[in-house]
């Protein structure tokens, strides 16, 4: 510093004393200072009190010697204490110059920096708060500073600052939010305390709002909830809290759909091996429940990205089961959002807004869109693989459902094979009430998803197997599917009719476009993609024997509870017959036959067979006897099943001409065993008429003489022993009994006058072709170069 500069008001002893390196001397200039300040002061000489401010500022505070920029800040801090209520006109010079110090490499110097702007505030009190962002900015930068006094002094400063914001009511919210927000991304563990101190700060002031602006700082948040620090995050934690309580006290101020793909972005974890992951994630889906209940259908249009971030959560295990269950309820609450009026076409809602006096242009909208903060935020993290989704709507309260994005994502999930089961179950339950509420927006997606719920029916759970049957029966027995969609069932033979449920005749002729329809299985109503089902599902059980031995029964079982059941063996029976592959053909017979004979859900089906009373289920008895052709034993079985003894005692004595394997043997076996269950309790007590049911005995007989010395043949011998001599059975009211089964006989085949020759014809057909086949595999085999004889 030139010694021979003209420093004035200021005296050369001042001047000498404030380019001292004793912080004594130092100090005696500054009581001269402030002494010299306050006659300015007292002769209201405010240009004499600026020209101080100014030489201290810039010859002494901002001076390349360290020393004189110490003198400078004891300088002006001691005009400051001179100035006392007057300072506040002088605020912008006396708090730069100081704020420039707190870049200073010397430590010292920062701290010396950090006084002089404490004892600048205090004086100055409310007066500051119009530099406040000033402030805030430096002290933000002195919360991480190395050294320990530096981070001492700041901690002094600060909570002066808050003290004085706190009793201020002339804070400048808006003016402060912006540098809030750009410091609110700070890595810095202080900083981030700093900053979390603040906004609990802020939020405490009753005239400060801070959670209209909470969407500019909710991102930034949850980055301060992954620090290191438990410290800084359960600060964070009481902080966020606090938010979420104003919210349930004040929803209808809330910004939801501003906030809402943040919660998305913070619900999906980057990195599952840092626990301070899960507790962001715990948090975002406990504040998504809340949003969805109190938003209600405002969170609609962002369904796609919530689902996103929900499903892979509900597979969760017990150490994410606080996650998994606040995941549960937001699934639940926003499938309860999706309602029938989201079924309705663009064109109509326009209509409707148009003619409803609700819904003018003064209706609130939606505040601006927040993507610009979302991506800025998104680069400031690094997450990647994070799904973000614009809002298919920008108007309260009229929404529109993005049925395109939520059917993509749970197409995804359907396909990727490390999903859990609990989300599949999920994605298909979703599945299952978008096609019981919007059926008509869903089927043009239905093809794209076809393929897919096909594959899940060899998932490795049953629930899941259940589930998406559910939602394959919907499909084909919706009415929005009996819409005009040519091509989709390509192969269809338009001679086979399907069985419709009276109750479900009404639903079908009732308008598809309607609201009102909601249909089920319970009342099926067949479209064209029933008979598409069962083509692919019989195609599917040819492709994978597997499926067909551990499912394929358990599957059409299901199928017969979700639809009509003489829909799906009449539609079976008729592809079945056209199969090519004889071999699946007479196993996929064999299987429906067990579940035809077997299953309780088959009963009135059974029932229907047993008399042949009308000429519905003669037609349905000629449909499944054509192709249960392909299996031998199980057109017999058929045949017992509906009282066409002859005719099974006629096919018996084609048994002879056919080639009998072990696997035929097993399945005369397998007959035997089934005789003697309950199904079969009117056959056996048909034996006590001998005279009027010979051909039943006879074919019980051919039977026995088909079978080896085994147990099966022990059994149904045993049982035919125990066949009565008709001698014995005769009564004197004979003549009457015969006249009244003469009748009984008569009416039945008045009901059921069908060819059996014709139907003999076609089982010789069926069985050639099976011999053909069989040959033509053992003639391969013999013919292979690594076959040899034994």
């Amino acid at each position: 510093m030139n010694p021979e500069k003209d420093f004035a008001p200021l005296t050369p002893n001042i001047v000498r004393a404030l380019n001292d390196k004793l912080y004594e001397k130092r100090k005696v200039a500054a009581l001269e200072i402030e002494k010299l300040v306050r006659e300015f002061v007292a002769q209201n000489n405010s240009t004499q009190i600026r020209h101080v401010i100014q030489i201290l500022a810039s010859e002494f505070a901002l001076s390349q010697h360290p020393h004189s920029r110490k003198g400078g800040l004891i300088g002006l801090a001691a005009c400051s204490i001179a100035l006392g209520k007057d300072s506040g006109l002088y605020l912008k010079e006396l708090i730069e110059p100081v704020l420039t110090c707190f870049n200073d490499s010397d430590s010292r110097l920062r701290y010396y920096a950090c006084e002089a702007l404490y004892n600048i505030v205090k004086v100055a009190r409310g007066a500051v708060l119009p530099h406040f962002n000033l402030l805030f900015d430096g002290l933000s930068k002195l919360a991480a500073d190395p050294d320990p006094n530096v981070k001492s002094g700041s901690e002094l400063l600060d909570r002066l600052l808050k003290d004085i914001v706190t009793e201020s009511n002339k804070f400048d919210l808006v003016a402060f939010v912006p540098l809030l927000r750009e410091r609110i991304y700070s890595n810095n563990q202080y900083a981030r305390q700093f900053i979390i101190s603040w906004i609990h700060v802020l939020e405490t002031v009753p005239d400060i709002n801070l959670l209209d602006y909470l969407p500019e700082i909710l991102d930034g948040l949850f980055q301060i909830l992954g620090d290191n620090s438990k410290e800084i995050r359960r600060t964070c934690e009481v902080v966020l809290g606090e938010f979420l309580k104003e919210i349930k006290k004040t929803p209808s101020s809330v910004k939801f759909a501003e906030m809402a793909n943040i919660l998305v972005i913070h619900c999906q974890v980057a990195d599952e091996t840092k626990l301070s992951n899960d507790l962001i994630q715990l948090t975002a889906m406990t504040w998504m429940r809340e949003f969805i209940q109190l938003a209600g259908r405002v969170v609609l249009p962002y369904t796609s990205g919530i689902l996103t971030a929900v499903l892979p959560c509900l597979s969760y295990d017990d150490r994410k089961k606080n996650t998994k269950e606040a995941a549960s309820a937001c699934n639940h609450s926003l499938m309860k959002l999706v309602t029938a009026e989201d079924d309705e076409d663009e064109e109509e809602e326009k209509s409707g807004s148009t003619e409803s006096p609700a819904r003018e242009d003064g209706q609130p909208k939606m505040e601006a869109d927040s993507n610009d903060m979302l991506n800025a935020s998104q680069e400031s993290v690094g997450f990647s693989n994070i799904s973000f989704f614009t809002p298919a709507s920008a108007e309260r309260p009229q929404v529109t459902l993005d049925l395109d994005g939520i059917v993509q994502v749970l197409d995804r999930h359907l396909h990727d094979s490390s999903t859990g089961m609990m989300t599949r179950i999920a994605v298909l339950k979703w599945l299952y009430h978008l096609y019981i509420k919007t059926p008509r927006k869903m089927f043009r997606h239905t093809d794209s998803l076809f393929p897919m719920l096909l594959k899940t029916l060899s998932d490795e759970s049953d629930e899941v197997i259940l589930k998406d049957l559910e939602v394959l029966a919907e499909i084909a027995s919706s009415p929005a599917g009996q819409m005009d969609q040519a091509g989709v069932c390509d192969g269809t033979d338009s001679k086979l009719v399907l069985k419709v449920p009276d109750g479900a005749k009404a639903v079908q002729q009732h308008s598809t476009g309607s609201k009102a329809v909601d249909s089920s299985p319970s009342t099926p109503s067949m479209n064209s993609y029933f008979y598409k089902f069962m083509i692919n599902l019989l195609k599917r059980l040819s492709q994978e024997r597997k499926l067909l031995e551990n499912r394929g029964a358990f599957i059409i079982r299901q199928l017969c509870l979700l639809l009509h059941a003489e829909n799906i063996f009449h539609s079976m029976a008729d592809i079945l017959l056209k199969e090519e592959d004889l071999k699946f053909a007479s196993t996929m017979v064999q299987t429906l036959n067990t579940i035809l004979l077997t299953s309780a859900e088959l009963f009135q089906l059974r029932n229907q067979l047993k008399d042949l009373r009308t000429q519905e289920s003669c037609a349905l008895f000629c449909c499944l006897y054509r192709s249960w052709c392909h299996n031998p034993v199980a057109t017999v079985s058929l045949c017992f099943l509906t009282q066409n003894y002859k005719h099974a005692y006629d096919l018996i004595q084609k048994f002879g001409d056919l080639e009998v394997t072990v696997d035929f043997l097993m399945e005369v076996d397998k007959l035997v065993q089934l005789i003697e269950s309950p199904i079969f309790t009117y056959l056996r007590l048909q034996l006590l008429d001998v005279e009027n049911n010979p051909y039943l005995i006879k074919a019980l007989y051919g039977l026995l003489m088909l079978l080896p010395q085994s147990q099966a043949f022990q059994l149904l011998s045993h049982r035919l022993r125990c066949v009565p001599n008709p001698e014995l059975m005769r009564t004197v009211d004979e003549s009457r009994y015969m006249d009244s089964k003469q009748q009984t006989a008569s009416k039945r085949a008045s009901h059921a006058q069908m060819d059996y020759n014709e139907l003999l014809q076609h089982f010789d057909r069926v069985q050639s072709k099976h011999l053909e086949v069989r040959h033509q595999r053992s003639g391969r085999a013999s013919d292979h170069p690594d076959r040899k004889l034994m």
